[in-house]
């Protein structure tokens, strides 16, 4: 069992824990990601690792309080313990040598995944722009974090209630129409987001991955249920990904699978709020 040493509260909806798990820190790698199961009868859901210690022994997590089991999960507190951590999972992502200067683009809860590629490039010399935006200001996660690891960070809010109104996309294109010259670009976010990311980027000529986070079971290609239609080919975000190139995600499909289940998703979760409620 895996024990939670740490949580922080980070927004209304949205909670930290970095967990006992020295296994999984010892390989552990940004673009990775862990199944976990609080118990031994509740679902396995993927999280993405958003930070490591290798030293000490322990992995981080971030998620968003959206669905029966991480509201559940969002209930436990420090000193309690998780059943089920396996990983790391997922291929590493890998950046390349020649790549000098960076931008990583995270939107909502995919500031937190995006910022240990956001770590690894700045700790290797890598110049680092980073941008993240959020719906309004009290959504804003990882600024302090982000801002340790980018030479430039710009935050955006929606509604401008930070200061900074636009979205990523408008920030991403502003900064490339100033001069900057980006080796590679890394978006992580809701899926719409990446797509029109990947649309910029693809018409300046960057390089660009998106981490990938469809349904998914088991996180060994056996269940086949996190396919992703890339470059006219199937691929399975658990073994090939889940970071993939950009500009040969479909966007579209991977959106229509993400809605296959949303029927099911609410109707677990009025059984859920039934039990805490007291009904039966």
């Amino acid at each position: 069992m895996f024990k939670i040493v740490k949580k922080r509260v980070l927004n209304e909806q949205v909670k930290l824990f970095t967990l006992a798990a020295p296994y999984i820190a010892k390989k552990a790698e940004p673009g990775q990601f862990v199944m976990l199961r609080i118990n031994e009868t509740g679902e396995r859901i993927p999280l993405t690792i958003s930070d490591y210690d290798r030293e000490k022994g322990e992995i981080t997590i971030v998620f968003q309080e959206v669905g029966k089991t991480t509201k559940e999960l969002g209930t436990l507190n420090e000193g309690d313990f998780i059943q089920d951590v396996a990983g790391p999972l997922g291929q590493p992502t890998h950046f390349g040598a020649d790549v000098k200067k960076a931008v990583v683009i995270g939107g909502g809860l995919g500031t937190a995944i995006a910022y240990p590629s956001a770590k690894k490039l700045h700790q290797s010399g890598v110049e680092v722009h980073a941008v993240i935006g959020f719906r309004n200001k009290d959504l804003i996660i990882y600024e302090e974090e982000m801002k340790a690891v980018s030479d430039k960070l710009i935050v955006a809010t929606d509604d401008g209630s930070n200061g900074n109104k636009g979205f990523v996309t408008e920030m991403l294109k502003s900064l490339i129409e100033a001069g900057n010259k980006y080796d590679l670009a890394i978006a992580i976010g809701p899926l719409v987001m990446m797509k029109f990311v990947s649309a910029i980027t693809k018409e300046y000529g960057i390089k660009t991955f998106v981490s990938m986070n469809p349904i998914m079971i088991d996180g060994t290609g056996m269940c086949g249920g996190c396919r992703v239609q890339v470059g006219g080919k199937t691929k399975f975000a658990c073994v090939d990904g889940p970071d993939f190139d950009g500009h040969e995600v479909d966007f579209d499909d991977a959106m229509r699978r993400q809605q296959m289940y949303k029927a099911e998703e609410n109707q677990s979760m009025e059984k859920h709020n039934c039990r805490l409620g007291g009904g039966q």
